[in-house]
């Protein structure tokens, strides 16, 4: 922890030197939406004579300073709002002060701006995804992550399975997923490492996606490899709603929101808002899935006075389900299961997560911005799985069970600061954060149809702490061209008590890491963007490993370079195109059934993303999202070879419409054939899908659209595809020998859903 002291004592320092002495006059303000009131963070804000950009901080603020006597020209832009330019008249020693109020209007890619202000090349494209995307699942919030596949193998109730960059993540190993703040993955979890539900969001309520590929964030620390993903909720509800869905496959789904507070109540800076959902579905396999969601979310904002702000949310999510799991190939060929039955149809679980979060914004002067959130969280997970059927016990069936019960307790500070240095603008931020985990009943058995155990393989408390410090500097060497350079320091300690030993006695182990970042973006003009990012990044392996083996594969680094260009070559398309590199120290396979997690040795993978969003017309959107990865781990003896299911070729797109209160999108997925095992002789095969989702909202007389009509189908070709593929070796009851093959998931077939949409 002393390193940690003596890194925030350095960030500090840097935060109260001023470069110099405060002359001429002062511009600063806050940017609200005309409709409801709420805070505008991520403004683009452009100052004229001379040439300054800014981005509105997250309480809507903006600040310019050291202005000679005159008038100025500022320009307020943000997706989704009409753009404002206002003039403002500035005296000597003097501050202007000022309100703005920008109004929602339908997106005109001609108005976007391209550049990043906070060095995220990705931003624009997830922000214009938002805006011509309907979102009706969370499946369909993780999909806006362009190049992201995601494959569900054990229920719906099961964090899926995900792919980005090269990666099989497998549940979220090299992925870092957060709401309003709070992290989604799971340290040392029962079922793997960086297991990531995130089923506990009500997708209606996503109003932000920031995206970052690779490991190039200083806020962000474990599993932020590949990259990371930041999903938020509003702090104020801007449409009520009740909505009724039904499907085939006895799908069912309620979901409503609707605010707590009067409007008189929200003009004084006041509002709280609840939301729910209940869904409940058997799917489509043979034997019925019986799946069972429940989700309520509450939120309150107070804004205290011109400089603070308090947001307080609470959640809880109840999710069971069961599951026919992964089918070997053989049984379907011989007709002993049909494609969507199963082999133990006893397979599923349950789970649930409740969260409390609070988070405190204090503006402490002008320049100076303090953050602070603390969050608990409450977590059950228990699932039955069966993999290899019999081929450990041909008497009672492999299958397993695992179990844990936690409660996370996090915090986090964060104060950035803006100034210039001679007469280079800067902002720069630093801040602590601390996580801690308790694990209670971390277990793993052999059971046989869910009723009795026959082995107990692993049980235990898992103890974790992760704290951390960063600082991030963002220096605009010139008016179109910042440098952020920063990076994070990183102190883990584990404690695993094992259960089985027959003495007691409590295993620990400790682990550091740096992690150096920096980023290079030049807005050469208002078409073109050229970035530049390296830095390194880590993922941790799972306590009851660590804490049972040397520690030198416990915070494996990974380093990663960016290059690419964001592109107006019309007046309405945007294009991005990406080089990337990645090498990891170190990967970790988890082995289920064994409850351990085993190293997969270095690797390199390198690739290039290209993204295009084109309007074709006011009511037409086009986005498509392509990407190719190179990837093999590196052995000294066996020389490189292939990553299994790692994707090598993906496509996403499709065509969204919005026009006289229809909104539709026909939607594409293709995920290319991929190696199954190291040398690829054996392989995953891919698939190419078609979706699509039609709404409509009527015109009344009173102006209003209160109502709003939806139908969505899944794999409108109805093709027979495999979500999730695996390469195992099994045994049927009665083979005498086991077989090595593919293993599956079947894909959704044609599912059609219709709904309503009552607008309070």
């Amino acid at each position: 922890m002393k390193k940690i002291h003596h890194f925030l004592l350095l960030i500090l320092m840097l935060l109260s030197y001023q470069a110099n002495a405060l002359h001429g006059g002062t511009i600063k303000g806050i940017v609200v939406s005309n409709e409801d009131n709420e805070l505008l963070p991520g403004v683009l804000v452009q100052l004229k004579a001379p040439s300054v950009v800014a981005a509105t901080n997250e309480i809507g603020g903006f600040f310019f300073s050291d202005l000679p006597d005159g008038e100025y020209t500022l320009t307020f832009s943000i997706i989704g709002f009409r753009s404002q330019t206002i003039l403002a008249k500035v005296a000597n020693h003097e501050t202007t002060t000022l309100k703005i109020e920008l109004a929602p209007q339908t997106l005109n890619l001609e108005n976007v701006e391209i550049r990043a202000v906070k060095g995220n090349p990705l931003q624009t494209l997830s922000q214009l995804d938002i805006q011509t995307r309907p979102i009706q699942s969370s499946q369909d919030i993780l999909r806006m992550v362009p190049g992201l596949f995601i494959g569900q193998h054990a229920g719906g109730g099961k964090a899926e399975q995900i792919f980005l960059r090269g990666f099989d993540i497998d549940h979220g190993t090299d992925i870092a997923l957060f709401a309003d703040g709070i992290p989604v993955n799971m340290v040392s979890h029962a079922h793997g490492q960086g297991y990531a539900d995130l089923h506990f969001l009500i997708p209606e309520l996503v109003q932000k996606v920031d995206i970052q590929k690779g490991p190039y964030d200083p806020h962000t620390g474990n599993f932020a490899t590949a990259g990371q993903v930041r999903f938020e909720t509003p702090g104020i509800l801007e449409d009520q709603f009740v909505k009724l869905e039904a499907g085939q496959f006895d799908t069912y789904r309620m979901a409503a929101a609707v605010n707590l507070l009067s409007g008189k109540a929200a003009a004084h800076g006041t509002t709280a808002y609840i939301a729910a959902e209940n869904l409940f579905s058997n799917s489509y396999f043979d034997s019925p899935q019986n799946f069972k969601r429940s989700n309520i979310f509450g939120k309150f904002r107070q804004t205290l006075d011109d400089r603070q702000v308090v947001e307080v949310s609470l959640s809880n999510f109840n999710s069971s389900w069961l599951a026919s799991g992964q089918i070997p190939e053989r049984a379907v060929a011989n007709g002993s299961i049909g494609y969507f039955g199963a082999i133990d149809p006893t397979e599923g679980g349950h789970t649930n997560r409740s969260n409390f979060n609070a988070i405190h914004y204090w503006a402490i002067n002008d320049k100076t911005l303090l953050k602070n959130q603390f969050y608990v969280s409450k977590y059950a997970f228990e699932l039955y799985s069966n993999f290899t059927f019999f081929l450990n016990d041909p008497e009672n069936g492999d299958q397993i069970h695992q179990k844990e019960n936690r409660r996370i307790t996090g915090y986090t500070s964060s104060i950035s600061y803006r100034d210039k240095w001679g007469s280079l603008p800067f902002v720069l931020e630093g801040g602590v954060q601390m996580r801690y985990d308790d694990i209670k009943g971390n277990e793993l058995s052999r059971t046989r149809n869910r009723r009795e155990v026959t082995t107990a393989l692993a049980l235990g408390d898992v103890q974790e702490i992760n704290a951390g410090a960063y600082a991030d500097w963002a220096l605009d060497l010139l008016p179109s061209l910042t440098l952020h350079a920063g990076g994070r320091f990183d102190q883990f300690h584990y404690a695993y008590n094992n259960a089985l030993d027959t003495v007691f006695s409590v295993t620990t182990a400790a682990k550091n890491h740096w992690s150096p970042k920096a980023s290079l973006n030049w807005d050469i003009s208002r078409q073109l963007q050229v970035f530049i990012r390296t830095g390194s990044g880590f993922h941790s392996n799972d306590t009851r490993v660590v804490t049972a083996r040397t520690a030198e594969q416990v915070l494996p680094t990974a380093w990663g370079q960016d290059v690419g260009v964001n592109i107006r070559p019309l007046s309405r398309l945007l294009v991005n195109v990406t080089g990337w590199r990645l090498g990891l120290q170190q990967e970790f396979v988890y082995v289920g059934d064994e409850g351990v997690v085993e190293p997969g040795g270095k690797t390199l993978r390198y690739g290039v993303d290209l993204s295009v969003r084109w309007q074709l017309a006011d009511w037409l959107f086009f986005d498509a999202d392509y990407t190719w990865t190179h990837g093999r781990a590196i052995e000294e003896e066996a020389g490189a070879q292939y990553l299994p299911l790692a994707p090598i070729r993906t496509t996403t797109g499709g065509l969204t419409v919005n026009k006289n209160g229809f909104t539709g999108s026909l939607r594409t997925r293709w995920l290319g054939d991929r190696p199954a095992n190291e040398d690829y002789s054996a392989t995953a095969t891919g698939y190419f899908l078609l979706d699509g989702q039609l709404s409509y909202a009527p015109l009344l007389k009173s102006g209003k659209r209160p109502l709003e009509f939806q139908i969505s189908a899944q794999n409108l070709a109805n093709t027979a595809w495999k979500e999730t593929q695996f390469l195992t070796e099994s045994r049927l009851q009665n083979e005498p020998v086991p077989v090595e093959e593919i293993h599956f998931t079947p894909g959704t077939p044609l599912w059609v859903k219709g709904g309503i949409v009552f607008k309070l």
